[in-house]
């Protein structure tokens, strides 16, 4: 049985990664660029000569691309029993900036596909109690955010997705949703992070850190899972302040940053 990995590249990704390599999971790992996956796994293996790990590359937009996808990995007779859905696309910028592929890219990436892999490995997964499904939200799922509406939206859509997916599964398979804060993983994230002072210095954790959290969540069955001290007092102070003045906080915070994640 693998695990199967999203954004297995990325900084959060390749955190999961090298956390489960270490301990010999067998591992089935996507992103978009088959170059990328190919120096991943060489370098895994060099430290992990005896896990068993797969790549195949997978256009998370596209609904082709993850239905061939999952049609590979099924000609490989691959099986799984837990899923990671860490790819995500945070554009933050004011929405009149958006462009239609903009616009798609995110929703498609963040929230279709994470229901679309949710559902093909359902499909192929035991659903004895042993099944996992991990989806990777975000802090910001906890109110609208002006100036980064959009990701904010498809993120609380995925984690409602995910609590209502884990009373359905309830007794043969565990769900988990978890929200971290900024992770410094990219430049322009760290650039984010520096220019909103001493709050955004104050949510970031390492990506392993969230990692091997959010593994220890899934694994004692929670259903939503705020990871980080200061994360868990933001949404306290989120329910003793009305929401009109937390958005306006966050209209402050995000207004003069942007961050372009969107690649052709």
């Amino acid at each position: 049985m693998y695990t199967l990995i999203t954004g297995a590249c990325g900084g959060l990704g390749s955190a999961f990664v090298s956390i489960l390599a270490a301990q010999n999971t067998p591992l089935y790992l996507t992103g978009r660029s088959e170059e990328r996956l190919r120096g991943l796994k060489n370098s895994l293996k060099e430290k992990n000569p005896a896990c068993m790990i797969e790549t195949e590359p997978c256009d998370l937009r596209d609904e082709r691309s993850r239905a061939e996808f999952f049609r590979l990995a099924d000609s490989r007779g691959a099986r799984f029993d837990r899923l990671i859905y860490v790819a995500g696309v945070d554009t933050q910028m004011a929405f009149e900036k958006y462009d239609e592929k903009k616009v798609l890219t995110q929703i498609r990436v963040n929230f279709e596909g994470a229901v679309s892999f949710a559902r093909s490995f359902l499909e192929r997964a035991p659903l004895d109690g042993s099944t996992e499904l991990l989806l990777i939200g975000s802090i910001t799922s906890i109110l609208p955010e002006p100036y980064f509406a959009l990701y904010a939206a498809t993120k609380k859509a995925l984690e409602y997705f995910s609590m209502a997916l884990r009373m359905e599964l309830k007794g043969r398979a565990r769900v988990t949703v978890v929200l971290p804060g900024s992770m410094p993983t990219r430049m322009d994230i760290r650039e984010s992070i520096e220019a909103h002072g001493g709050y955004g210095r104050l949510t970031v954790l390492p990506p392993e850190k969230v990692a091997g959290k959010a593994l220890k969540a899934v694994k004692r069955n929670r259903g939503r899972v705020v990871i980080g001290f200061w994360n868990k007092l933001t949404c306290i102070f989120s329910r003793l302040v009305p929401l009109s003045r937390r958005m306006h906080f966050a209209a402050r915070l995000w207004r003069h940053t942007e961050k372009d994640f969107y690649r052709e």
